[in-house]
């Protein structure tokens, strides 16, 4: 029997995100819960299933995207948090979200960075 979209973005899901990740699913269940469904079908059973970035580029990429849309501060926490789970080192992250401060300019990065801060102090 082969796995369906839900079984495999649960499971990549953990993967990436530990506990932080099921964590902002169910915290969809009483309101919205098929948003939940959706984040774990396409954005993890379909989108980070697919072939060629492996799990820390891909992280790399998604705080990127984070930073630069501003106002994602819960969502980038997580994904922090998910990018030390897979392995980034804290200089990696934070040279990371630096390197969007041209594109994106410095209140979004300050953010980013606190945000940074914040989780990097939760796990020492």
């Amino acid at each position: 029997m082969t796995e369906s979209r839900f079984e495999r973005g649960s499971r990549i899901l953990e993967t990436i995100d530990g506990e932080g990740g099921q964590a902002v699913v169910d915290s969809l269940q009483d309101i919205a819960p098929e948003l939940g469904r959706w984040i774990v079908e396409f954005a993890f059973g379909d989108v980070y299933a697919s072939d060629g970035l492996d799990a820390k580029q891909r992280e790399l990429v998604t705080l990127g995207s984070l930073v630069t849309q501003g106002g994602a501060e819960p969502q980038l926490k997580v994904h922090i948090a998910a990018a030390l789970h897979v392995g980034l080192t804290q200089a990696e992250i934070v040279q990371a979200i630096l390197q969007t401060v041209p594109y994106v300019g410095f209140p979004r990065v300050i953010n980013a960075v606190n945000v940074a801060r914040g989780v990097f102090q939760d796990h020492a």
